[in-house]
């Protein structure tokens, strides 16, 4: 199977954005969800994005924003690609899908057990993680044996986030994702780390992915 992706969430820092940029991930995550620890604003979001590397994808992270919010972001050139965590339906999707331009992709966050995943939510990704996201702790792993083919579960392409770290990123990655989601496992001390994110991108680049 391809060889796995890697996100680096919740940047809010100048020093983060020079950390991937030498690190070089596949996408990074600004949080506009409110009440997040990690949250930027559309400003700070845009300086950030004006340092950031070309080549690593800007994904906006949301919960139960207005489309026209994100629309605009988009628009601004501030993200490339939205994620939702909320309660954002397939119809909101289609919605949100009518502003913005064709291509961008949508990864819609769901837990394993918040059935019918895959094509149903809409998205083109669905990103499983732990409760509501943001918690720094994974779910029971084991859940996944037997579902997941060629980067996918139920058909669509998965991200793995919760609690993703060092220590565990080769169990993560055995279990076949499309890409795995770093947040919390990326820092020390509640900031983003730039060895961490070294060390973790370069192992995900080292991977052949699944194992079993």
């Amino acid at each position: 199977m391809p060889q796995p992706k890697i996100k680096i969430c919740g940047l809010s820092r100048p020093e983060d954005v020079d950390a991937v940029n030498a690190a070089r991930p596949d996408y990074i995550g600004f949080v506009f969800a409110p009440g997040s620890r990690r949250r930027v604003t559309p400003e700070q979001a845009a300086a950030l994005r004006a340092r950031l590397d070309a080549g690593i994808v800007p994904v906006g992270v949301f919960v139960d924003a207005e489309v026209d919010e994100i629309a605009a972001l988009v628009a601004a050139g501030t993200i490339e690609a939205v994620q939702l965590h909320g309660r954002e339906d397939a119809a909101y999707v289609r919605v949100l899908r009518d502003l913005l331009p064709e291509g961008t992709a949508v990864i819609k966050a769901m837990r394993l057990d918040s059935l019918p995943l895959g094509g149903e939510s809409g998205a083109d990704y669905i990103l499983l993680d732990h409760g509501s996201g943001g918690t720094g702790e994974a779910f029971d792993w084991r859940l996944l044996d037997g579902r997941c083919a060629d980067g996918c579960i139920d058909g669509v392409p998965f991200f793995l986030a919760g609690g993703v770290n060092e220590g565990n990123l080769e169990e993560a990655l055995a279990l076949g994702p499309y890409a795995v989601d770093v947040s919390s496992g990326a820092e020390t001390d509640g900031v983003k780390d730039a060895g961490k994110i070294s060390r973790l991108v370069a192992a995900v680049r080292g991977s052949k992915g699944r194992k079993r």
